[in-house]
């Protein structure tokens, strides 16, 4: 299993410094916990890095690299998370390490690709998203000839790191070699406030700060080029099609994020992935006159699929946890019988499930359709003439389209013969109109934001109220197991009419909620 840490780093030119780097890190001592400071040998790091062919990867701001030499030999995977960076390691394999027998410069990219270790499967598999079949060899090889000065505590741990690199750098397809002085300062168990201070020593010293890495300095020509700043924001007047699609847009890059949190079973993955399909959905759907309606219904079918999909792993995570909670808060002389391990139990088999149909759609090629499908869409929408319109006017009638929708779905509640499918139904055009408020808001602002918040409080009870219903059906199921094999079914019978005093109290509460909305 690999291990995922926090990486906090910053990357400096030495410029004028030369010797005077070493003497600001010595001059350290006493500041910000640091008690010493400690030498190391000198190291020779030998790393690779890994792409596809037209860096896919590295497009995307990440980065697949094997190590050896050094405290860190090893493969390292930095991907942007749904939640920040994270680093992935895996050490190296016992037939890895075979290649490090030889010298480092009889392995270079300019002598082929044959030979060269292969991605372990876990590392391709959290990348497959970007990767999409595409093979990942080698694009870059570093070697690297580093001091290090190391920042220690009281007790002899390490809190950060200053490393005195020279680097030679050789891309594939024959470009030409090139070489560099570099610092980099990076904490270990520190907190910020040394960083800070190691950056102040280290510009006192004539060092100059640098965001661009060893990678943009070797294939700076082959990456797409940053964002001009000053890029205006949207507002009521930017095309509404440009609206419409930077809100799709963001979703894709979310369903791309979560993809490898997902894979390695991270909190709550699972759940912002479906979220994020279920907007891009309703995205296209509630704005079907300006990113054309027709050209995108099979779009909109696919995301569908990968909702409901993941929809089973989540919806079984949310169950189990509501159980759980309700059991907890029935006095213990009420709880009979083996009722926690028979709920986990019923739960285990379901989760397992439901996790590895959700990877199985992951690993398949419906899904890396699905994913090229949406990128063709954005980068050639089908856009309406309305998609040129002042999102301002072009929006308003959507968003209050799907406001109406919500009514007629709330004021069909009363008097309908099955409730807790109509409360459903409610619920569901409570998503659809909060998120086509969502998609609108950079064009109209304070006009939509008051819909967006309520209708997600409104969802969220009617959340709770659907989970209610689920609840019983399942505590029906677990009683039937439990009775089968012989056990006091009172505890499930109890959790049962909470769950239904719980559903009775928000139905009496709709009337009130729905005025909210209006």
């Amino acid at each position: 299993m690999a291990t995922a840490i926090r990486d906090i780093e910053r990357t400096y030119d030495p410029a004028a410094a030369g010797a005077a780097v070493s003497d600001a890190v010595r001059s350290m001592t006493g500041v910000a916990g640091v008690a010493a400071v400690a030498q190391q040998t000198g190291q020779t790091l030998d790393a690779l890095y890994y792409d596809t062919a037209d860096l896919r990867l590295l497009r995307a701001g990440i980065t697949l690299r094997r190590r050896a030499g050094g405290e860190d030999a090893g493969w390292c995977l930095k991907l942007p998370g749904c939640s920040g960076g994270d680093e992935i390691l895996r050490p190296l394999g016992s037939r890895a390490r075979a290649p490090e027998a030889r010298a480092p410069e009889a392995r270079t990219l300019a002598s082929g690709q044959a030979g060269q270790p292969a991605v372990p499967k876990e590392l391709a598999a959290l990348v497959r998203a970007w990767a999409r079949g595409e093979g990942l060899e080698p694009v870059l090889h570093l070697r690297t000839t580093r001091g290090l000065l190391r920042l220690l505590d009281g007790a002899g741990r390490p809190l950060a790191e200053v490393m005195s690199d020279h680097v030679s750098a050789e891309p594939a397809g024959g470009s030409a070699a090139t070489s560099w002085d570099e610092i980099e300062a990076a904490l270990v168990n520190g907190h910020r406030g040394l960083l800070k201070a190691i950056d102040t020593r280290l510009r006192q010293a004539g060092a100059r700060r640098v965001a661009t890495t060893g990678l943009e300095r070797t294939l700076g020509s082959m990456l797409p080029a940053a964002e001009a700043p000053g890029v205006p924001a949207l507002t009521e007047r930017s095309p509404a099609g440009e609206v419409v699609l930077a809100y799709v847009r963001q979703q894709v890059l979310a369903i791309l994020r979560c993809d490898p949190l997902v894979r390695r079973d991270e909190p709550d993955a699972v759940h912002q992935m479906r979220v994020a399909t279920r907007r891009a959905r309703s995205a296209l759907q509630a704005f079907g006159q300006i990113v054309g309606r027709e050209a995108t219904r099979p779009l909109c079918d696919e995301l569908k699929w990968l909702a409901a999909t993941l929809g089973h792993a989540r919806d079984a995570e949310v169950l189990l946890a509501r159980l759980t909670a309700e059991l907890a808060a029935i006095p213990a002389a009420l709880v009979v019988g083996p009722v926690k391990a028979r709920i986990t139990g019923h739960f285990s088999a379901e989760l397992a499930q439901a996790g590895k149909a959700a990877l199985r759609a992951l690993n398949g090629q419906r899904y890396l359709k699905l994913l090229d499908e949406l990128d063709r869409m954005l980068a050639d929408p089908p856009l309406t003439p309305q998609a040129r319109r002042a999102a301002g006017k072009a929006l308003a009638k959507p968003v209050r389209r799907a406001a109406r929708r919500l009514q007629i779905a709330l004021a069909a509640v009363p008097g309908a013969e099955d409730q807790d499918a109509a409360i459903h139904e409610a619920r569901k055009a409570g998503k659809r109109a909060r998120y086509a408020a969502e998609v609108a808001l950079p064009a109209l602002g304070g006009r939509v934001r008051r819909q967006a918040a309520r209708t997600k409080n409104l969802q969220e009870v009617l959340g709770d109220h659907q989970d209610s219903v689920v609840a019983r059906a399942v505590l029906r199921d677990i009683a039937d197991e439990a009775r089968s094999a012989g056990e006091d079914t009172f505890s499930y019978g109890l959790m049962y009419e909470r769950q239904a005093c719980q559903a009775a109290e928000i139905e009496r509460a709709l009337p009130r909620l729905a005025a909210r909305v209006k």
